[in-house]
């Protein structure tokens, strides 16, 4: 057996072994969400019974309640972050152009771009060629990048999305004036579970990665405290338009 057979039945192993314990974990969340939800309702029932009654004990008593409820809203969003991380590599691909897919994200993201003082400046590339991409997990990356990168700049600020085409591969940039991360913040970023964010999942960065690698892709990140942070995605183009 020579060394490259030996990494491709090692990888295949591997790949095995974490489709399964992806299954097994997506399958957890799922059982651990329906009981949730009911404990939810309760709460929630509790919480208009308690407000019937105007005592000192029963104000306490709602406190407590809008405690628990507050901290089962948390993990519900936990739990949907994970089951997103878990899906994040069943694709539906479609042969589509990305300046199509970004200008139906950017109509959608407008309002809130304006809410929040982001200038948005999109900067396409003439005549790319169509790529192979799930247009819902792609919408998925735009919308937690974006999203990223106006938390990194409450006051508001200037965010670019760039697209271009390079050796043989259409490439996105998602630039901001943002508050930069630091070395060790970079250096983590797509790590499962590190958020720099005190109610962060951890989840969402490593979900953009898994979607962009599913599609064939990669992602790099630069970024500098009080400068700003850019991510590049890169998709390979459709190989038949080349023919």
């Amino acid at each position: 057996m020579t060394d490259e057979t030996f990494d491709s039945s090692e990888r295949k192993r591997l790949e095995k072994q974490y489709n399964e314990v992806t299954v097994l974990a997506g399958g957890l969340a799922h059982e651990v969400r329906n009981p949730l939800s009911t404990i939810s309702m309760n709460l929630e029932l509790l919480l208009e019974e308690l407000e019937a009654f105007d005592s000192p004990a029963a104000h306490r008593m709602l406190q407590k309640v809008k405690t628990i409820q507050t901290q089962c809203d948390n993990l519900d969003q936990v739990l949907e972050a994970f089951l997103q991380f878990t899906r994040a590599g069943e694709l539906h691909l479609e042969r589509m152009n990305l300046e199509d897919v970004m200008n139906q994200f950017l109509e959608f993201y407008k309002a809130e771009a304006e809410e929040h003082g982001i200038d948005v400046r999109p900067h396409f590339q003439s005549d790319i060629p169509p790529v192979f991409l799930d247009v819902r997990l792609i919408q998925q990356v735009l919308t937690n990048l974006v999203r990223n990168a106006q938390e990194a700049m409450p006051s508001g600020g200037l965010l670019e999305l760039q697209t271009s085409c390079r050796d043989n591969n259409v490439v996105l940039e998602i630039i901001d004036t943002g508050c930069g991360m630091s070395p060790e913040a970079l250096d983590k970023m797509f790590h499962v579970f590190f958020s720099t964010k005190p109610a962060g999942s951890g989840l969402g960065l490593p979900t953009v990665r898994k979607i962009v690698e599913a599609h064939g892709g990669t992602i790099d990140c630069e970024s500098e405290l009080n400068r700003g942070t850019k991510f590049t995605l890169v998709f390979p183009i459709d190989r038949a338009d080349q023919k």
